[in-house]
């Protein structure tokens, strides 16, 4: 994983940018447990987590076995450096569907709250 570090030791001028003052950021407990990296069990997981049908499944399994025989295109960026074993490729943020705004995470409501969301 490339660090803050890594960025300011080839771009330097990037230091004098410091914090941004107005910006925030929240926890991502979600994001931290989360599992990095493609192969054919976390299709699977991400599939069973979100309880799809079969023919869903089956849809993804296709869709990541066409992906991995597809070479990486060369007619626009470079996307050579794309480490895809370090992508979280399914984030659940929260186990169930809030029905009412009591029923969000303190941690949302305060997001929203922050962006003057109502």
């Amino acid at each position: 994983m490339i660090t803050m570090s890594d960025v300011l030791i080839d771009r330097p001028e990037l230091e004098s940018l410091g914090q941004y003052e107005f910006g925030w950021h929240d926890t991502d407990a979600a994001g931290a447990v989360a599992q990095r990296g493609i192969n054919e069990d976390v299709v699977r997981g991400i599939s069973a987590l979100k309880s799809e049908p079969e023919w869903m499944l089956k849809t993804r399994l296709k869709g990541y076995q066409l992906f991995g025989r597809k070479p990486m295109p060369t007619w626009g960026a470079d996307l050579s450096e794309i480490d895809f074993d370090n992508i979280k490729y399914f984030v659940r943020s929260t186990e169930k569907q809030a029905g009412s705004w009591e029923e969000l995470p303190e941690e949302i409501r305060n997001t929203y709250e922050k962006l003057g969301i109502p």
